[in-house]
């Protein structure tokens, strides 16, 4: 008789020198929240391996569409994107019915959040938030306003380049991943300390979205490609930032 982990296996672990590490000082709030110890590998429960599951129906029929979401008397500012890519797990196998939740400040970098100050002007028909399920084939996409750069407080003339957040829920708890989508050809990512604190040149790359012009919309949208990978060696990069903050 198999036990249940054997049953479903047990994902791959993520490689630490590949992720960024969870102290660095020119990263500022990293200094307050970084563990101070080793972290602990431990195994895999039923739990993390076989949940959680989402169904179509618990999602409506602009909830991919960002442009059209919050609309309220017209359409929102800015340029209009298409993204879209594959979920895959450590394997390169693809995972269907993930749930890929995405949000962004708008086209002129500023969040519709009630803690986001910045003085760029909030746009009344764009909410920023948008969410969609991967099909069998791990395939995923969603339309946007491409987000705009924004200073924070981190150094004095720090600035985020444009990004994208996505959190990504796939066939197990331990399959969790959040993370940020940069654009292909900002000249402000090299500049960022959030991306500085990545230690491999490859790895920043998994999170630059690639102009498809294979996907372009005529006389409507770009298009950008982001595959994204769930655990294993090479999984995407996990965002290092607090919940709810910009």
């Amino acid at each position: 008789m198999t036990t249940p982990t054997e049953q479903f296996g047990e994902f791959l672990q993520r490689d630490r020198s590949w992720h960024p590490p969870a102290y660095t000082p020119g990263y500022k709030t990293s200094v307050l929240r970084s563990p101070q110890k080793s972290l602990i590998s431990i195994e895999n429960s039923l739990s993390e391996i076989t949940g959680p599951r989402f169904s179509p129906d618990e999602l409506g029929p602009l909830d991919n569409d960002l442009i059209l979401n919050y609309a309220q008397e017209g359409l929102p500012i800015g340029e209009r994107i298409l993204v879209h890519g594959y979920v895959l797990d450590e394997n390169g196998r693809p995972v269907p019915n993930a749930l890929v939740e995405v949000w962004q400040a708008n086209a002129s970098g500023r969040y519709r959040h009630k803690n986001d100050t910045y003085i760029a002007p909030i746009d009344p028909n764009f909410g920023g938030c948008g969410r969609v399920l991967t099909d069998e084939n791990g395939y995923y996409f969603y339309r946007t306003i491409k987000p705009g750069p924004y200073p924070w407080r981190n150094q004095i003339n720090d600035w985020r380049p444009a990004h994208i957040h996505y959190s990504i829920s796939a066939s197990g708890f331990a399959q969790r991943l959040i993370t940020q989508m940069y654009f292909e050809g900002d000249p402000m990512i090299p500049d960022c300390p959030i991306v500085r604190s990545i230690p491999s040149e490859e790895a920043v790359r998994s999170l630059i979205a690639q102009l498809d012009r294979g996907a372009y919309v005529a006389l409507d949208s770009r298009a950008y490609r982001f595959d994204i990978v769930v655990r294993g060696s090479r999984a995407t990069l996990f965002e290092n930032t607090i919940q709810g903050a910009k």
